[in-house]
């Protein structure tokens, strides 16, 4: 009997760790990972170089447009994207349905420009609704909040080289 309480706990645990608690209003939500851990992450490291992936996943409760960026709340630029819209980016989503979900992905990597400190990497999401026909504070609704806090340690990272492009060699 015991067995099966820690087999209905361990289930119950495991799908609680997958779910990710969405930040949201009633307007829209969205959830975040980095490196595959819910937001918000206090607790990593990263090396100059090391790369980490964010994965957001929004969803909106309103017809309307949404629009969607990773923002970057220090003055200075602390990393660089390897993958995905630049930091500060828009990608804009006109006309989407009530129900609509889209996940983006990106990689980041420090820059090396902040070191021997935190350095947050936020998610801006906002909605509007399509028959406000007007713009602004008053009638959209956004979210944002910090999807990790990473420390960037002041060495560079040693993992697996980038690719880098084929070159072309010549046999006689």
């Amino acid at each position: 009997m015991k067995f099966g309480i820690l087999i209905i706990a361990s289930v119950i645990a495991s799908i609680v760790a997958v779910n990710a608690e969405p930040m949201g209003n009633d307007y829209g939500f969205a959830n975040a990972w980095f490196n595959g851990k819910e937001a918000t992450v206090y607790d990593a490291k990263l090396k100059i170089g090391e790369p980490a992936e964010i994965k957001v996943t929004v969803t909106s409760n309103i017809s309307g447009h949404v629009f969607v960026k990773l923002t970057n709340p220090l003055v200075t630029e602390a990393y660089k994207v390897v993958d995905g819209p630049n930091i500060g980016e828009t990608i804009d989503n006109y006309d989407v349905p009530s129900g609509w979900t889209k996940t983006y992905r990106w990689v980041i990597a420090p820059n090396g420009a902040w070191t021997n400190g935190n350095a947050p990497i936020n998610v801006f999401a906002q909605f509007h609704r399509k028959e406000d026909n007007r713009y602004g504070s008053t009638y959209d609704k956004t979210i944002e909040f910090t999807i990790a806090n990473p420390y960037i340690l002041p060495e560079r990272y040693e993992g697996a080289p980038t690719a880098t492009a084929p070159t072309a060699t010549a046999s006689v």
